[in-house]
């Protein structure tokens, strides 16, 4: 597993804080879920701009 250092700005923190404990999860596993969330909406919208996202239609799956 890799180990990152993240800064996050002061004024973003508490709502950070406020998310994981919210949802009831750890700090780290909460931004771990947001990062993870962001990779695939990317990873998404690179399928549609290629056209691809099409193939996924009729499977649950939308973009």
């Amino acid at each position: 597993m890799a180990v990152m250092t993240l800064r996050i700005p002061d004024d973003l923190d508490p709502s950070i804080r406020a998310g994981a404990e919210a949802a009831g999860m750890s700090l780290n596993a909460y931004i771990v879920r947001a990062a993870r969330r962001q990779a695939v909406l990317d990873a998404a919208e690179q399928l549609a701009k290629l056209g691809l996202g099409d193939d996924l239609s009729g499977e649950g799956d939308t973009l």
